[in-house]
């Protein structure tokens, strides 16, 4: 374990530089000038003298390095400047958000760990059954469909038809669950299937005829046995999941107008925001190789043989 925190924290940090410079080099190489888009989102005709002042004061007379670096500067002590839309500091912007991305990808997550286990026992325990066809059905049907289709689904009948849940108030407690069930449904499916199939691997072992003729049970026999030998294949699949969970919340957060970093970034980029687009680019690749990073430690403690074979498995 040790010896591959030493060598991923290196590549880690290289990831995020080179991210964090095409970044900047994208919105530098964007269309329309921050200082000009500053007064256009006040409705200010600004004077030549005017705009070559803002100019100056943003940094952007500056070398293209020479704005990277004080820029990257900003980020390192968590400042990612103001926004050229509403003037306020896009770290307070970001925290905001960020916040309601957590809760609503938090639930969403937890849901579908529920969901695919249970499934996934409930079909291995009922191979070629009823009950194995429906979890299959279901399975296929959650990996189908899109989110934006599921989303709209969702309000249609558990909003507009049954009212059983809000949509206008994004911080009222029952308002979580129907983006989380649209963040949720498609994972489901696509884990159930990938656990169920480690299951029957695994169920085809030694051990586990060993401990059949020992007169365990088949819950007793996937609970204490199969599950645990599962958990380290299934470690590095979940933080990916995690990761891309967190980063693709737009479709999802525009649908149930949802106040989270997916709807901040739509905004930016509808307003040409660039310190808030860049501030969420830099997150997003934070949260992916950090989650993947901490998911591969657990994945080595949950598997040493990880370790011995240099993580391949």
């Amino acid at each position: 374990m040790f010896r591959t925190i030493v060598k991923k924290v290196p590549e880690l940090i290289l990831v995020m530089l080179a991210a964090t410079l095409l970044t900047f080099f994208l919105t530098w190489v964007s269309p329309g000038d921050p200082a000009e888009i500053y007064f256009e989102s006040r409705g200010i005709a600004p004077t030549a003298d005017a705009l070559l002042a803002m100019q100056s004061k943003m940094g952007l007379d500056q070398p293209f390095a020479v704005q990277y670096w004080n820029w990257l500067s900003g980020i390192v002590q968590l400042d990612a400047g103001v926004s050229l839309r509403t003037g306020e500091p896009v770290a307070q912007m970001v925290k905001q958000r960020f916040a309601m991305t957590f809760k609503l990808s938090l639930l969403a997550i937890t849901l579908m760990l529920v969901l695919s286990f249970l499934l996934a026992i409930v079909a291995s325990l009922n191979e070629g059954g009823p009950a194995d066809y429906a979890i299959r059905l279901f399975s296929f049907a959650g990996v189908s469909m899109p989110d934006f289709w599921l989303g709209l689904m969702l309000i249609l009948n558990f909003v507009v038809y049954l009212q059983w849940f809000p949509l206008t108030d994004p911080y009222a407690l029952k308002s979580v669950v129907l983006p989380a069930l649209t963040l949720a449904i498609p994972l489901t499916g696509r884990y159930t299937r990938q656990i169920q199939s480690m299951i029957s691997e695994e169920m085809t072992k030694s051990y586990v005829v060993g401990a059949r003729a020992r007169g365990c049970t088949e819950w007793a026999i996937i609970l204490q046995h199969v599950l645990p030998a599962i958990l380290g294949g299934l470690t590095t699949l979940f933080g990916l999941s995690c990761a891309l969970l967190l980063g693709g919340t737009v479709v999802v957060e525009s649908i149930f107008s949802w106040p989270g970093l997916g709807s901040m970034a739509i905004e930016s980029i509808t307003h040409r925001d660039y310190p808030v687009l860049q501030a969420y680019v830099v997150i997003m690749v934070f949260i992916y190789v950090s989650i993947n990073f901490i998911a591969d430690i657990v994945a080595e403690i949950l598997d040493p043989r990880l370790s011995l074979s240099g993580g391949k498995r």
